[in-house]
């Protein structure tokens, strides 16, 4: 999958030498052959505002489509943490009450011991959120449990106004369109719609092709780069 032209209204100005040292490592990362003892997981986060119908809708009837009250009821907001592996098309999403360091530790951690506990090493795609802190395991951990888990991890980070480039953001906006572009008034509600999601994601036969490479980049992105590349 290749990301569309419009996805670049937020790239930085020219010439921005630490914009193209990240993205070029991530894309790097994305052209290595699926190696099941290093495997690439792409990591984001996101929200949902619960929210209920103060009236019933009136359900759609020959002639009319359904109609919904633009009044609803609120009731708190909860977080969503994905992770995704793109060369064997796996997801997992873990809803919580907060987004916090805590909350991301927890995450790598359950990536770890429950679903890469034979892993060599764990690569991992995430952005420059103040949360994604692998110094947060030793906030949480005593020293050498989390020196043991950090011997595990390699953390690779998508550009600050480079969100497009994290793959879990493809992911996250399947899970809005297919199962939350709706009304949610309770968090068990929630998860279970979630968790309906996605065990049929991960029962499809699929994976996501992504074929925006650093030659494309070089090309298609040569404002970016220094003046160097011009002389080179």
């Amino acid at each position: 999958m290749k990301p569309h032209l419009s996805d670049y209204w937020a790239i930085p100005p020219d010439q921005n030498a630490e914009f193209i040292y990240y993205m070029e490592d991530v894309l790097e990362l994305y052209q290595e052959p699926y190696d099941e003892s290093r495997p690439v997981i792409c990591f984001d986060e996101s929200s949902k505002t619960l929210r209920g119908h103060k009236r019933d809708p009136l359900p759609a009837k020959p002639g009319a489509v359904a109609r919904i009250d633009t009044h609803y009821e609120r009731n708190g907001e909860k977080k969503l943490h994905l992770a995704t592996e793109p060369l064997t098309g796996w997801v997992n999403v873990e809803v919580t009450d907060r987004r916090r360091t805590k909350e991301w530790i927890d995450q790598m951690i359950e990536l770890a011991d429950d679903h890469y506990p034979d892993a060599e090493c764990i690569r991992v795609v995430v952005d420059h959120l103040n949360t994604h802190n692998p110094a947060g395991f030793y906030q949480f951990l005593p020293p050498e449990k989390a020196q043991a888990y950090l011997d595990r991890f390699e953390f690779h980070y998508v550009p600050k106004h480079g969100s497009w480039l994290n793959m879990a953001e493809i992911e996250l906006g399947v899970l809005k369109r297919q199962c939350l572009d709706r009304r949610i008034y309770h968090a068990a509600t929630l998860r279970s719609e979630v968790a309906a999601w996605q065990a049929k994601r991960n029962a499809a036969d699929r994976l996501i092709d992504w074929q925006f490479t650093t030659d494309d980049a070089r090309i298609k992105l040569r404002r970016l780069y220094p003046v160097a590349l011009e002389e080179s």
